[in-house]
C-alpha cells in the first residue's frame, strides 16, 4: 500500500475527510436509472440491457449529454464525490459522422464537471467494433473510430485544450478486447505509457466476454493482457470479475488497478470478483459509479469489503476500514492521473447524523467507512471552493430543471 494516509477527524459538530473518488463512470447512463429493471422491459441479463442503453445514446446529442453529466456530477457531490473517472466512448454525430469538432462530447462531459465544480480524469476511450465476427450495432456507430490514429488524435487535442485546466486531467482506454482488437490495444497501452497516462480498459466483466476472447486468441482476456505487456501500475482493470489465479497474480506483480462497480454490477447481475485475492496478489483497488443505477459513494467503498464477505461466508476478508479509506481517496485520484491534488478537497460530514451518530473516536474510519449515507454530507470543498453546502449542491436548483427538461425532450418522461 502506498505511504499516503488520508485521515477523519472531528472538527467541532462536523466530521471531516478527503474527498471520495469514483473512478469509472458513464454519465450518460443517469438517464437510463429506473427505467430499465422491470421485467417488462426485457433487461434480463447484461445484454439485454445493452440493447436499452443504445436506444438511449440513439438520441443522445451534446445539450443532452452537458445536461445528463452535470445532474450525475452534482448528485456524486452531495455524496462525497469531489474526484471522476469518465470512461468516455460515445464520440460522434448519429449515424457515426465525426462532430466538426471532434471532441465535442468529451468537452461536454468536461464542461458539465467544470459546471458542477468537480475534478474529472476524462479517459477518452478508443471503441472500433461489436466483438469477434460482430456486426456494429447503429449505436454503436457513434463509439468507433477505424483506425488508432484519430482516437490518439482526439486524446492530443483534449491534452492541449485541458493543460492549464486543474479540474481536469486526460487519460486514455481501450473499451475492451472484445471492442479493440488485440495489436491495437497494445499501440494504445504503449501510447499511454510513453505520455505515462493512465491506461483503462473493460477487462472479465461478463463470462461473453471471456468466451469470445478464447474463441478469438485463445486467451482469457487477462491472460492475453499480461502477455502482451499492457499491465503496469498505470493500468486500471475495470470490473475483473470472472479471473482465474493466474491472472489474478499476474494484475498484482504489475501492481495494477482494479477498479470494482459494485452497485452497477450488482445491478447487471455481472456475479462477484474475488477482492481479498486481488488485494493478497499486491493489485491496488479503486471503487467506481459506473451506470450511476444508485450514487451511494459510501456504499461503493464498502462493498468491496462487504460483498466478499458474501462470497466468502466470512468477515474481515479483503479490506478494513483504514484500506478502505484509501481506496475510495488516494486509490481513486490516482487511477485517474489526479493523485497529487487527492489532499486538496475535503467533505464535511454532519457529526449528528443518524447513519454516524456517536461513532466512538477511535472507530471514527469504521463509523463513517461503514455507516454513512449521503444524507450525512454537509459541506463539499473542491479546489478551494465550496459546491455542496447544507448537503445540497449550490446550482441544484438550475441543474435539476435543466435535466428534468432534457428527459423531456429525448422523450424519456
Amino acid at each position: 500500500m502506498e505511504t499516503q494516509k488520508p485521515t477523519i477527524g472531528r472538527q467541532g459538530d462536523r466530521i471531516v475527510m478527503p474527498g471520495l473518488a469514483t473512478a469509472h463512470s458513464h454519465a450518460f447512463q443517469r438517464a437510463l436509472r429506473g427505467r430499465t429493471q422491470r421485467r417488462a422491459s426485457q433487461a434480463g441479463s447484461f445484454w439485454s440491457w445493452r440493447g436499452l442503453m443504445y436506444e438511449l445514446v440513439e438520441k443522445l446529442d451534446p445539450e443532452a449529454v452537458f445536461a445528463i453529466s452535470q445532474m450525475a456530477f452534482a448528485e456524486l457531490a452531495m455524496s462525497g464525490v469531489t474526484a471522476v473517472g469518465e470512461f468516455h466512448y460515445v464520440h460522434h454525430g448519429p449515424g457515426g459522422q465525426p462532430y466538426g469538432n471532434r471532441t465535442e462530447l468529451a468537452e461536454a462531459v468536461i464542461g458539465a464537471a467544470q459546471a458542477v465544480g468537480l475534478r474529472i480524469g476524462l479517459m477518452r476511450t478508443a471503441y472500433f467494433r461489436a466483438g469477434y465476427q460482430k456486426e456494429l450495432a447503429p449505436a454503436q456507430r457513434r463509439f468507433t473510430d477505424a483506425a488508432v490514429e484519430p482516437a490518439l488524435a482526439d486524446v492530443e487535442r483534449l491534452l492541449a485544450r485541458y493543460a492549464a485546466e486543474p479540474l481536469v486531467a486526460v487519460g486514455l482506454a481501450a473499451h475492451s478486447i472484445r471492442a479493440t482488437p488485440r495489436e491495437w490495444v497494445i499501440e494504445l497501452a504503449d501510447y499511454a505509457r510513453q505520455r505515462r497516462l493512465p491506461f483503462h480498459m473493460h477487462v472479465a466483466e461478463q463470462q461473453g466476454e471471456i468466451e469470445e476472447c478464447l474463441a478469438e486468441y485463445g486467451r482469457r482476456p487477462v491472460e492475453l493482457l499480461a502477455e502482451a505487456g499492457v499491465l503496469d501500475r498505470r493500468f486500471v482493470g475495470v470490473h475483473a470479475t470472472h479471473l482465474t489465479p493466474s491472472e489474478i497474480a499476474a494484475l498484482g506483480a504489475a501492481e495494477a488497478f482494479v477498479c470494482l462497480c459494485r452497485t452497477t454490477e450488482r445491478d447487471l447481475g455481472d456475479g462477484l470478483p474475488e477482492t481479498a485475492a486481488l488485494v493478497r496478489a499486491g493489485a491496488r483497488l479503486c471503487v467506481g459509479v459506473d451506470s450511476h443505477a444508485g450514487s451511494d459513494a459510501f456504499e461503493e467503498v464498502r462493498a468491496v469489503e462487504l460483498d466478499d464477505r458474501s462470497r466468502t461466508e466470512a468477515r474481515h476478508v479483503a479490506a478494513e476500514a483504514p484500506e478502505l479509506l484509501w481506496l475510495g481517496t488516494v486509490g481513486g485520484y490516482q487511477a485517474i492521473g489526479l493523485g497529487a491534488v487527492w489532499a486538496e478537497d475535503t467533505v464535511a460530514l454532519k457529526a449528528a447524523d443518524p447513519s454516524i451518530a456517536a461513532a466512538p473516536d477511535e472507530f471514527l474510519v469504521d463509523g463513517v467507512l461503514f455507516g454513512a449515507t449521503p444524507r450525512a454530507v454537509d459541506e463539499v470543498v473542491v479546489n478551494g471552493q465550496t459546491i455542496v453546502r447544507d448537503g445540497v449542491h449550490i446550482r441544484y436548483a438550475e441543474i435539476y430543471p435543466a435535466y428534468q427538461a432534457t428527459l423531456r425532450r429525448l422523450g424519456m418522461i
